[in-house]
């Protein structure tokens, strides 16, 4: 029987080997607490105290795709189906630009008609006329063609989130329909593309899922830095009742533990990648009330206060619980600078909040900084 490893001695590295990442998830309550405060100083030593502030409009809730976690999915006929218009965007732009947020992200259902790659392309251009550059844009808009990531880079667009949601081939193929629209490699070659197109790459998981073990999810912490990742969006997995993976539900762990095992995820990744880009995630909040502060305070640096017209919030649920949905975007920035002022950190105004790690690789500079 091999004895009980020391964490605290564990935490001394500076990397982990596959079966030690197993062991730091797999901690209780009272060790889990050194592995956030490892994560926090390494922040701190990193990054810094900064927040930076992506203003998230959920563009539409129209796809083509079938996932059988997602509530926005194509089979799911228990909805109503939305498309911003270019003036709304063009609004929710506005208000980014008046509130020095620095960045925004457009996320949406995933199509890929010619009709909406040009679409797209439009609306990033004219937000970059609008703010005359100073805003910088996020899409997430699933896997598309290398030629149509080509055209959004060249509209402007330069960071891109396209979420792996596990890198178990076999988990993959269990949470999605079992046909060639839906493939784990496509999902892998649209990574690349988009690396090879020089776009900030963002991808992430589902933590707590039916059939997934802490195996898995150290090797999607192992995924994440073997591909270089930039920015990382993950957090729990949560179910949505029209939904096929609903049916499994008695699998899962109980809330609250899929949420400590996202954040022991997210700070992990934090000692382990120190200089990326990390959300905390709307997911978290879902379960926890104080769940986005708990992953500042623990190693996230980015967040995506929801910017999206009211009136389409409630056929964008991607999961069930949301919060916020019902908050004018006033009031939800209002209340993210008070409780981001109350645990001491700094929100990085007019301030794209670039990913340290995709800068020091290209330029190969750690003098510099990449957001003064």
């Amino acid at each position: 029987m091999n004895p009980k490893p020391n964490i605290q001695n564990l935490l001394e590295k500076e990397s982990f080997s596959h079966d030690e990442l197993v062991t730091l998830l797999s901690v209780d309550k009272a060790e889990q607490e050194l592995i956030f405060e490892k994560a926090s100083q390494v922040k701190q030593n990193t990054v810094g105290n900064k927040v930076y502030l992506r203003g998230l409009v959920e563009y539409s809730n129209i796809c083509t795709k079938n996932c059988l976690y997602c509530g926005v999915r194509s089979g799911n006929k228990n909805i109503r189906r939305y498309r911003l218009t270019e003036n709304e965007v063009l609004e929710a732009a506005q208000f980014v630009l008046d509130h020095h947020f620095g960045s925004m992200v457009i996320q949406g259902g995933e199509l890929s008609s010619t009709q909406n790659t040009r679409r797209i392309g439009q609306l990033v251009t004219k937000i970059k006329q609008l703010s005359q550059g100073k805003i910088g844009i996020t899409l997430s808009m699933g896997e598309q063609s290398r030629e149509t990531y080509r055209y959004w880079f060249e509209c402007g667009a330069h960071r891109y989130l396209l979420r792996i949601e596990t890198s178990n081939p076999d988990l993959y193929k269990k949470i999605h329909p079992m046909d060639t629209f839906h493939s784990f490699e496509k999902r892998l070659q649209a990574l690349d593309d988009l690396r090879n197109e020089g776009f900030q790459v963002g991808t992430g998981v589902m933590i707590g899922l039916p059939f997934q073990t802490n195996d898995d999810l150290a090797n999607d912490l192992e995924f994440f830095k073997n591909f270089d990742i930039d920015m990382i969006g993950m957090g729990p997995y949560i179910e949505h009742k029209n939904t096929p993976l609903y049916q499994y539900k008695d699998l899962l762990l109980p809330p609250l533990d899929r949420f400590y095992l996202s954040l022991k995820m997210l700070a992990l990744l934090r000692i382990t990648m120190p200089d990326i880009n990390i959300a905390a995630t709307t997911a978290m909040e879902t379960i926890h009330p104080r769940g986005k502060i708990l992953a500042l305070q623990t190693g996230a640096n980015v967040m995506m206060p929801n910017i999206t017209p009211l009136k389409y919030r409630d056929d964008y649920l991607l999961y069930e619980g949301k919060p916020h949905i019902n908050e004018e975007s006033q009031l939800i920035l209002d209340h993210l600078i008070q409780d981001i002022s109350a645990i001491h950190c700094e929100i990085g105004w007019d301030n794209w909040g670039d990913s340290r790690h995709f800068f020091y690789r290209h330029y190969e500079n750690k003098e510099i900084d990449p957001n003064p």
